[in-house]
């Protein structure tokens, strides 16, 4: 079984997990202390949040700031146009801000948002139907 971890440095470690957890994500307390907190999204799914500190040792050069560039842009599914406002609500509410329009394009839709930190998130559908071919 593979897993994914998006590792996302963060200047306020505290709010970035009242933010995620706001969206649903559980924390992972075995691993998560004053440096990282890893946020479940399902099972195979990690956020792995970072003070900026802790993530420079995880990367050459400097830590990027994703409040002034995007270098990432992140996905997630949803199971209906619903769940991706409903996420972006739950964002907004939470601290994060509006990133781009929702696009529709009828058998497609999504919404985004940038959490606290500037980190770009996408939520999207897709017509089951036409995933299917």
């Amino acid at each position: 079984m593979r897993m994914i971890f998006v590792n996302l440095p963060v200047a306020d470690l505290d709010r970035a997990v009242a933010f995620y957890a706001a969206l649903g994500f559980v924390n992972n307390a075995q691993f998560t202390d004053e440096t990282a907190a890893a946020m479940v999204v399902e099972e195979n799914i990690v956020v792995m949040l970072m003070t900026r500190e802790k993530f420079a040792g995880f990367v050459p050069g400097q830590v990027g700031d994703p409040a002034q560039a995007t270098s990432v842009l992140l996905a997630l599914s949803a199971g209906g146009r619903e769940e991706c406002d409903d996420t972006l609500g739950k964002a907004l509410e939470a601290g994060g801000k509006p990133w781009q329009p929702a696009q529709d394009h009828g058998f497609m839709y999504g919404t985004s948002f940038a959490d606290p930190d500037g980190n770009a998130w996408e939520v999207t559908w897709m017509d089951p139907a036409v995933i299917q071919g």
